[in-house]
Formats: C-alpha cells, sequence, structure tokens
C-alpha cells in the first residue's frame, strides 16, 4: 500500500464524528417565501387560490397578509375544545358523510362546506348543510370561525364524540396522518391509533374543557 491509499486513523475519526453530528442535526425548516430560517413557533399562510398551506417566517406573514384581497391568508392559532356543542345522530346521519371524522368551514362569501379526510387525502362533500345551519346556530362561538382559515373538526370514530374549533392546518395534518398510515382496506390499527393520539394532543392544547387556548 502505498502513501496515498494509506488510511489515517485520526482523519477517519474526525469524518465518522462529523457524519454523526450530521445525522443528529434536525432538518432546519425555512420560511417558504424568502427561505429565512424558522423558529418552532411560526405562522402559517394559506393560498387563497390553491388551498396550500405554507409555512412562513413573521415578516413574510406581515407582508403578504396585509393586502386586502391579497394571494395569502394568515390561519390562526387558536385550539378550542368545544364542551357544550354536539351534533346529534339523526343530523350527522342526515350529512351523510362516510366517515365519522369531518370538518366543517365558512366560506368567504356565506355558507359552508364539509370535507372529509381519505387514503387519497381531503374530499370535499357536496351535501345540504341545513343539520349544520340549524344546530350552530345555538352556539355563539361558531359565529366566530373565521372565513376560510378556521375549521369545526369533528371526531366521531370512537368514544364520546369530540368537537374542536382549529385553524386549518390541523385539518391537513391530521388528513395526512391518516393517508400516511393507512394500510388495507379499513386503514389498520396503526391509523387510528394515531388518530386517537393526534386528538389527544388537541385535547391538551385546548386546555380543559370549554377554555380557550392559544397555541
Amino acid at each position: 500500500m502505498n502513501g496515498s491509499e494509506a488510511s489515517n486513523p485520526a482523519c477517519d475519526g474526525g469524518l465518522e464524528a462529523l457524519r454523526r453530528f450530521t445525522r443528529s442535526q434536525p432538518p432546519v425548516e425555512r420560511c417558504e417565501l424568502c427561505g429565512a430560517t424558522l423558529d418552532a413557533e411560526h405562522p402559517h399562510l394559506l393560498e387563497q387560490k390553491t388551498r396550500k398551506v405554507s409555512c412562513a417566517c413573521r415578516a413574510c406573514a406581515l407582508l403578504f397578509c396585509d393586502q386586502r384581497g391579497g394571494r395569502y391568508a394568515l390561519l390562526p392559532q387558536r385550539v378550542v375544545r368545544l364542551a357544550d356543542f354536539a351534533f346529534s345522530d339523526a343530523e350527522w346521519e342526515e350529512m351523510m358523510l362516510p366517515i365519522g371524522l369531518a370538518f366543517f368551514i365558512r366560506r368567504e362569501e356565506g355558507g359552508m362546506a364539509a370535507f372529509y379526510p381519505s387514503p387519497a387525502g381531503v374530499v370535499e362533500s357536496l351535501i345540504s348543510l341545513d343539520s349544520w345551519k340549524r344546530t350552530a346556530g345555538a352556539h355563539t362561538i361558531l359565529a366566530t370561525m373565521e372565513p376560510e382559515v378556521e375549521a369545526l373538526l369533528v371526531n366521531r370514530v370512537a368514544g364520546d364524540p369530540q368537537y374542536f374549533l382549529v385553524p386549518l392546518d390541523e385539518c391537513y395534518r391530521l388528513a395526512g396522518l391518516i393517508r400516511q398510515q393507512w394500510r388495507g382496506l379499513s386503514g389498520g390499527p396503526g391509523v387510528w391509533g394515531a388518530v386517537a393520539r393526534f386528538f389527544d394532543e388537541l385535547r391538551q392544547r385546548g386546555g380543559p374543557t370549554g377554555r380557550v387556548r392559544y397555541a
């Protein structure tokens, strides 16, 4: 073996240490508008036309959302557990949703829309929401939902039904979780365990029953 091929133990050890350091570092999250490094707590923006949610720095959030009728809308951060709100079984069946998970948003032009997660992503349900109007009319907090960017998230999959007022990106996060974890025709035990953990986290963020907490 000549000198150029000889191994240098000190050099090899340094390279291995560098590899371990690189592998241990979490990926850096960056603003999708300007590329700046983001804090753990950072704003999310909704692109109005495509419905895409983007991570943003605070400067970009202020810049791009301070424009009436602009391209982006700032997503709120509050998570509210609704203790005294419920759809009856009859009201839920009337909406003919194929799964016990759904979220509802107010449209900018008025009216409501219902969506549910599926193995293929988020699906809009083309149904009449007369039952929503009857039920929601008695709950003033639902009248405060910000159009397009905030949602009523409902979980009636197992146990007692759960109702939360959440930012729209939480609904997309749930849909992505289901799409990633789904196995076979019924989803498999892994996906429903992940869904249960997701709602456990929401309960913690929402604080005691009926209280409002900002994430």
